[in-house]
């Protein structure tokens, strides 16, 4: 879950602060020190890091995209300052390339990846993303798209249920919660985010249900990435930043579970690895790293910022540099 702040003390138009801010600040600067520097925010929201990075670096160019119209829009009036600076485009971050392309810039220097879902995104009960709230059950980032949360709790067999709530929730009575979803849709089709997350409490053994906030939690986690297609969008979008990086350039990904993380460090790890045969006695040219570690592990946000912003209390901070071009472009 992408998670900004909502702290009146420190507050940013809109009343909105991003996550890990000053850690991204100070790992993207480097890259960003040179002149006319070209970063891409993979997944704008609500604009915050791209307004402190464009204030931070004057010069810079910032290209970003975001799959919301809601988040497009509002980036746009927040970024309104820095309009002869920003390129803001409507996609999936897996079509990065493509917009590099289109935005004439196939090669950049920077790229931040803050991934999950935004403040507004949960906040907005009709948008059916937040089981605190009763909404309809939609769980669309972009509505132009057809699969919505309904259609997937109504319609999918047991089996692909089971996976999904396995694979993206890490639910661990995934079977049990697919089979009362079955059966209760037999019933009445589930329509609703309250009548979803009692069906989800319903399933789960009270004892489980005691301890670790709602039960409900990692069933609409696991909806929300399958609607999404989430994880397939960054599998696809963190290479495609990571090949655009100019020498000296740097990523950036905040991650805000563990299926993001592990994939954030899965691409970043082969890169950052000599693929040659073990025990030559000078490295292969075409087998050295492409990229260097920036963070050691995951880096988690601080014990103030926690307090004061509790969804940033997931997040996990990555980051990586190139070091060398690949063969043949050097």
């Amino acid at each position: 879950m992408r998670a900004e702040n909502h702290s009146h003390d420190l507050q940013a138009p809109g009343g909105h602060i991003p996550v890990m801010l000053d850690r991204v600040l100070e790992l993207l600067a480097p890259a960003l020190a040179r002149p006319a520097p070209v970063l891409v925010d993979a997944n704008l929201g609500l604009g915050g890091h791209a307004e402190a990075l464009l204030a931070a670096h004057p010069s810079l160019h910032l290209i970003g995209i975001d799959r919301d119209p809601t988040a497009i829009e509002r980036s746009t009036a927040r970024l309104a300052p820095y309009s002869n600076r920003i390129t803001l485009v409507r996609a999936v971050s897996d079509e990065l390339s493509e917009v590099l392309a289109d935005a004439g810039h196939p090669r950049v220097d920077a790229a931040l990846f803050d991934l999950g879902v935004s403040s507004p995104q949960l906040d907005e009960a009709e948008r059916g993303f937040a089981y605190s709230y009763d909404a309809p059950l939609d769980m669309r980032m972009d509505r132009d798209e057809e699969l919505t949360a309904e259609i997937v709790v109504n319609t999918y067999p047991a089996a692909e249920l089971i996976r999904i709530l396995r694979d993206y929730g890490e639910e661990r009575f995934a079977p049990r919660v697919a089979h009362l979803i079955l059966k209760e849709r037999a019933r009445e089709a589930i329509t609703s985010t309250k009548r979803l997350a009692e069906i989800v409490r319903t399933a789960i053994p009270a004892a489980t249900r005691r301890t670790g906030g709602n039960p409900a939690k990692r069933t609409f986690q696991a909806l929300r990435i399958e609607v999404n297609a989430e994880l397939t969008a960054l599998e696809r979008a963190l290479p495609a930043a990571l090949d655009a990086l100019t020498l000296g350039g740097r990523v950036v990904v905040l991650a805000y579970h563990s299926l993001e993380d592990r994939l954030t460090k899965q691409v970043i790890t082969a890169r950052t690895k000599d693929t040659g045969p073990v025990g030559l006695p000078v490295p292969l040219p075409a087998h050295q790293p492409r990229f260097a570690l920036l963070t050691r592990g995951a880096e988690l946000p601080s014990e103030e910022e926690v307090a004061r912003n509790p969804r940033a209390a997931s997040a996990r901070c990555r980051a990586a540099e190139r070091i060398r071009e690949a063969v043949d472009e050097e």
